[in-house]
């Protein structure tokens, strides 16, 4: 019976961590990546050159997924490999390419929705609070932490989707995971908020009118009367704090998802919108010239 050696299986997982883009493009993505890590375990199951190269072909039809939980599928595919090797009659190319094309999709929302809009930005900022000051400390935060969990993840679900093999479909799109990972997304969501909350604050000097109040002055005994400007924040303050910045975040949210317009142009209109901001006299930067 052959077995795949934990030599193999590590030189396939390090292929896929560090160079899941390779030869990335717009019409194979990361399928070469994905030949590239299935090599060194087909060259240890099968002897002959043209055997390797017969199954290798497997996976040259187009894949792409999310890269950190896309390991997943090469370990699952690491592990039909086997049992398509040691003489599993019902795994074939077919059934394979089926797995690959069928967990690609689902994966990428997880993956994204997860990793790249909730784990990341939430190390990004602890990594922001850590850097207050001009701190080295954020920055290595964030690099120690963001490389440990991420080799640990993927190793971890590498290793567990050769161990299950076809059956961690279930176990990736069934109803419990499901479930769980709506209930991540909403935590994800929430915390994403309240950093929102924290790290961004939009306020405005506008002046509504001027008052004058009476200020009994101590060193004469007299009353005199000083003006004071009435300020919109401040009316803004009792009765919604934080209102600008919950609209400016609305804003940008909505002109990302609901108009597709790219974070790099949704940034540079935040500084045209600063620009005018400032000239109109809604904004004060506190800069004196």
């Amino acid at each position: 019976m052959k077995k795949l050696s934990k030599k193999a299986l590590n030189s396939s997982f390090w292929r896929w961590f560090y160079g899941n883009l390779t030869c990335f493009s717009h019409e194979h993505m990361q399928t070469f990546a994905y030949m590239w890590s299935m090599l060194p375990l087909i060259q240890e199951l099968y002897e002959t050159k043209d055997e390797q190269a017969e199954k290798l072909q497997t996976y040259y039809p187009f894949f792409n997924t999310e890269p950190q939980i896309g390991s997943i599928v090469v370990g699952i595919t690491a592990g039909l490999e086997e049992a398509r090797a040691n003489g599993a009659e019902e795994i074939d190319d077919e059934m394979i390419n089926g797995i690959r094309a069928g967990l690609m999709g689902p994966l990428a929302g997880i993956g994204d929705s997860l990793i790249v809009g909730t784990y990341i930005p939430v190390l990004l900022g602890v990594a922001l609070g850590l850097s207050e000051g001009g701190s080295i400390i954020g920055p290595m935060f964030y690099i120690v932490v963001w490389n440990v969990t991420s080799i640990w993840f993927q190793k971890f679900i590498y290793n567990k989707g050769y161990e299950l093999g076809g059956s961690a479909v279930e176990v990736i799109v069934g109803e419990q995971a499901t479930a769980l990972r709506e209930s991540v997304i909403v935590m994800g969501q929430v915390i994403v908020g309240a950093m929102a909350a924290s790290w961004v604050n939009i306020t405005t000097s506008v002046v509504l009118t001027t008052a004058a109040d009476r200020v009994l002055d101590e060193a004469t005994g007299e009353y005199i009367v000083q003006e004071k400007d009435v300020l919109l924040q401040a009316s803004l303050d009792g009765a919604f704090p934080k209102m600008l910045t919950m609209l400016f975040v609305l804003l940008c949210w909505w002109l990302m998802a609901k108009k597709n317009i790219s974070p790099i142009k949704v940034m540079l209109l935040m500084v045209v919108l600063a620009f005018v901001g400032v000239f109109i006299g809604f904004f004060d930067p506190g800069l004196s010239y």
